[in-house]
């Protein structure tokens, strides 16, 4: 059995890392943040002509998928460079999708993957037993919303609530809509599409953890004190390798999840990726001091949006109590 990726594989996250370091993503958060989405759906879609989100779409909706082990890579390199936008809600939405039309019920799909895919239609949904909240519902272009055994296509949104992390913009969607689908089989595919959006969540937040990292680590290097760099004092550095051991431990995890996409190994990547951002912030913030409260600084991009995304698409107790579930 093999377990280290492939050439392609690593081709890939090469490629759309080197594509996000050019596109000044800090800018495009920013702007996304107060309201500006034009930036980030330009991103959107150079994101989706790198064929990110058909990898979660089957080849007959002109995807490329289903492909979890590629989209958590994809994953972990939008975490990485904080790329704003409902990026998992999209994912999550194209699962269910695609899970209803392989179950009989193929209208929903025919109408709208092929624009998830192509980057044209920027999803977000509201599933049950989450936040009342749906992320990015002002700029997505469909909002679908699943309560008791309906899928409908929400009419508009309320307003835009405040968060702590400023990029994600938050809202509940208006009640009504076209219903898309309903029965048992939107009950299955609803299960798979939380399986795939707990894993590209728990990808976003190895990326943010490694982010966090490794600028911690540029930080310490440069910022001397007694006549010596910060990250020669002991202290700093057992900090710093506390951080390293829980982000190396959760990427075999998601990748093993992406694998089998068993509920419980899902859950544990995701528990345990959110757990190492949120470690990686506040080592973050502990080691760059005052500066690294401040907004004008990058930093602050991705220790806001640390605990946000370690509690959202299962908080830690609930993706714990899946893992024990089996």
């Amino acid at each position: 059995m093999r377990f280290l990726l492939t050439a392609e594989q690593r081709d890939f996250a090469r490629s759309l890392d080197a594509m996000l370091t050019a596109a000044d993503t800090p800018a495009t958060v920013r702007a996304w943040s107060a309201g500006d989405a034009g930036p980030g759906r330009a991103l959107w879609s150079r994101i989706a002509e790198a064929g990110v989100f058909a990898l979660a779409a089957p080849e007959e909706y002109e995807g490329l998928g289903p492909l979890p082990v590629e989209l958590g890579l994809a994953c972990v390199e939008l975490g990485r460079h904080a790329v704003p936008g409902p990026l998992v809600e999209t994912v999550a939405a194209a699962a269910l999708l695609a899970r209803l039309a392989e179950l009989g019920q193929e209208g929903p799909a025919k109408r709208l993957l092929p624009a998830i895919v192509s980057g044209a239609c920027a999803a977000s949904v509201l599933f049950p037993g989450a936040s009342p909240y749906a992320l990015d519902a002002d700029t997505a272009d469909a909002v679908l919303v699943v309560s008791g055994k309906e899928l409908r296509l929400a009419p508009g949104h309320g307003p835009v609530q405040r968060s702590a992390d400023p990029a994600r913009r938050l809202s509940r969607p208006l009640g009504g809509g076209e219903l898309l689908a309903a029965g048992p089989e939107l009950t299955r595919a609803l299960v798979h599409a939380t399986v795939l959006g707990r894993l590209a969540a728990a990808g976003q937040c190895l990326g943010v953890a490694e982010a966090l990292l490794h600028r911690t680590v540029a930080y310490v290097k440069q910022r001397t004190q007694f006549g010596v760099p910060i990250g020669s004092f002991q202290a700093v550095k057992h900090r710093l390798a506390d951080t390293l051991v829980a982000v190396e431990f959760a990427r075999p995890l998601l990748y093993g999840a992406a694998l089998t996409l068993a509920p419980g190994d899902v859950a544990a990547a995701k528990v345990t990726a959110g757990e190492a951002a949120y470690a990686a912030a506040r080592t973050a913030l502990q080691l760059h001091g005052a500066v690294g409260y401040t907004q004008e600084l990058d930093l602050s991009l991705w220790l806001r949006k640390a605990r946000p995304l370690r509690d959202a698409w299962g908080t830690p107790g609930e993706c714990r109590a899946r893992v024990l579930a089996g």
